[in-house]
């Protein structure tokens, strides 16, 4: 086996250019075994297995520098710098991270986790070494699918007007996570939309066709000739543009050519794009055949590439997508937005049922929340969904665009608070501390999937913004009403009355809030429950007449402590002079939180049932 060879890159300059096609597909075996019962992003991976081997066989990390973006394609990288025989606890409690990670190796330039960010992050190294007066080659490997993000486009103005060196491999397989959407993946084709190219081109197809049987045939090969044009011509127009030279596109997986261009790179004097062309899933017939639901697995079967099968509980994200269709369906002015996940988010529903108010503004969160305000303010009712995690990209606009005019747009963030195997780049887990403080927003979060739908309907009545956050996987099974009602505005729920204390919790944390409260019951403990449902406006007088009732106050919360929603509780205690009430806050503590189960780190941070009991019991007995 050549893999079990490779300890790290300098292993693999000893083998021949002829050894290095088996090896891809020993690796591609490899992260087949491996990703189907581990789980992770496939098919980018898949994709890219050539181009990390080409990439790692021509230059020499970590002197080069090779910055990943996002990192949805680095596997192979990490399996050809030194991490093979942790690569099974990848993105595992306590395991290896499924991103490049700065701390984890020498060979990962640069941590990331989030699109867009490989260029800038690059360049900068691109100038660090220049100043430096050293010579070493800097590589940022982005998808077509990250270069919608806007901060991409900055970095390539700035590198082209700066013109150190470096060079940019553009990974295109056509696809982010869904298919790419946008003006950019369009750019191909409008050169040859132009009046006088259309002109010519009706010119010459009467031509053709007016030739005696070999007229058709002829005008076929000018379509298909005429489609080469968009991918070999225009693309490098565009970065050429931006003051870069173009070298594509290239194939992805012809790593002889690779080599070549690799080898040629390295003596290129100025900022170089590369555009290689891969196949998403590439090896593999069922990622291949639907790379979309290959990006990112859970354990499958690798014989049919078919997932065990769900838990029969509907999750958050169904109910919310399943809900909003349901509400569009009686108001014409609700429309849905997605920044590049309408499944993850749900709005595949939407998609579906009504594809004429459904956009999707491909990766560009910024941009999506300044649409909505758009069409906020010409009268529709927006709903953008967006991951929390992916939210705090647009912080600008929600303040700006949305909050400071008063739209009525509906952000609605799934995968909020801990969300499990991808990391601290992916938990949501800061929102309720940077949202809560814009004036004139409403902030909502509900106990359940019952709950969710009526937040939502009330958020698409209440013409003003409103910022609604739900966590990811599955709800509790409860019932769901077919009539949906609008709450009232700031207004918690007792759940329990207690006398020793009031537990306050909001979102996911108040059914473990219950089970705790019914936990310490048995211990002699009379703890009250309370569902905020509203981080803003907070209900003063629930709260309030609790703490006057109790005279101690345990928060408990999905988000980190600082600024979140134990905050708001404190601060609502000190403006009303209570601050002798004493107060307990759970949630997330003052550092990142690692990879796991949602259940794992709940505990580990002590915010399910069993840790919500412990620190009521050792609160009282303080």
């Amino acid at each position: 086996m050549l893999l079990e060879t490779i300890q790290n890159p300098a292993d693999l300059k000893k083998l021949t250019p002829e050894q290095l096609p088996d090896l891809a597909e020993e690796i591609r075996s490899f992260l087949l075994s491996t990703v189907s019962e581990t789980g992770g992003h496939l098919g980018s991976n898949l994709g890219a297995v050539e181009l990390s081997l080409a990439l790692h066989y021509c230059f020499s990390t970590p002197q080069d520098k090779i910055v990943w973006d996002v990192g949805h394609q680095a596997y192979t990288h990490k399996l050809l710098t030194g991490r093979r025989d942790r690569f099974a606890t990848q993105r595992q409690y306590k395991g290896i991270s499924g991103f490049p990670k700065r701390c984890e190796s020498e060979h990962d330039a640069f941590g990331v986790g989030h699109a867009s960010t490989s260029i800038s992050a690059a360049l900068g190294m691109a100038v660090a070494d220049n100043l430096d007066q050293k010579k070493n080659n800097v590589i940022a490997v982005i998808g077509d699918g990250s270069l919608t993000g806007g901060i991409a486009f900055e970095g390539l103005n700035q590198a082209g007007h700066l013109k150190k060196n470096l060079i940019v491999v553009l990974n295109d397989n056509e696809m982010s996570i869904s298919k790419n959407v946008g003006a950019f993946s369009a750019f191909v084709s409008r050169k040859m939309t132009t009046r006088h190219f259309r002109e010519l081109k009706k010119e010459m197809k009467e031509l053709l066709t007016s030739i005696p049987a070999f007229g058709k045939d002829i005008l076929k090969f000018a379509r298909r000739a005429e489609n080469s044009l968009k991918g070999f011509l225009t693309p490098g127009a565009l970065f050429e543009a931006l003051g870069f030279d173009y070298i594509g596109p290239i194939d992805g997986h012809d790593l002889p050519g690779l080599i070549e261009v690799f080898n040629n790179a390295r003596e290129f004097d100025g900022p170089l794009l590369l555009h290689v062309m891969t196949t998403k899933g590439k090896g593999y017939r069922p990622a291949e055949e639907t790379p979309d639901k290959f990006h990112g697995v859970g354990a499958f079967d690798l014989s049919t590439g078919k997932a065990p099968a769900k838990s029969s509980t509907i999750s958050y994200t169904e109910v919310f997508g399943r809900t909003l269709v349901d509400l569009a369906k009686e108001d014409p002015k609700v429309v849905a937005i997605t920044a590049a996940m309408p499944d993850g988010t749900g709005l595949n529903f939407f998609s579906d049922a009504l594809p004429d108010r459904f956009f999707d503004v491909g990766i560009a969160e910024q941009h999506g929340i300044c649409f909505a305000a758009g069409l906020a303010a010409d009268g529709f009712k927006p709903v953008a969904a967006i991951y929390s995690s992916f939210m705090q990209r647009a912080y600008d606009q929600v303040f700006h665009d949305v909050c400071l005019q008063n739209l009525p747009v509906v952000i609605a963030m799934d995968r909020a608070g801990l969300v499990g195997d991808d990391g601290p780049t992916h938990h949501g887990v800061f929102d309720l501390s940077f949202m809560r403080h814009l004036p004139g927003l409403t902030f909502m979060a509900p106990k359940d999937e019952n709950e969710l739908r009526h937040m939502l309907k009330t958020a698409l009545e209440l013409k003003a913004p409103v910022a609604l956050r739900y966590p990811r996987g599955a709800g509790y099974g409860v019932p769901l009403d077919k009539k949906m009602e609008c709450l009232p505005i700031g207004k918690g729920e007792l759940l329990r009355e207690g006398t020793d204390l009031t537990i306050v919790a909001i979102g996911s944390t108040v059914m473990p809030a219950v089970k705790a409260a019914e936990q310490l019951a048995e211990q002699g403990i009379s703890a009250g429950v309370v569902n905020a449902r509203f981080i803003k406006p907070l209900d003063a007088d629930l709260i309030l007449g609790q703490a006057r009732a109790t005279g101690r106050i345990v928060t408990v919360e999905e988000n980190v402590l600082q600024g979140g929603f134990g905050s708001a509780v404190l601060e609502l205690l000190q403006d009303n002079a209570m601050s002798q009430v004493k107060v307990k806050r759970l949630g997330i503590p003052d550092q990142y939180i690692e990879q796991g189960t949602q259940a794992q780190l709940r505990k580990d941070v002590g915010i399910d049932a069993d840790g919500i009991a412990a620190a009521v019991q050792a609160f009282l007995k303080n």
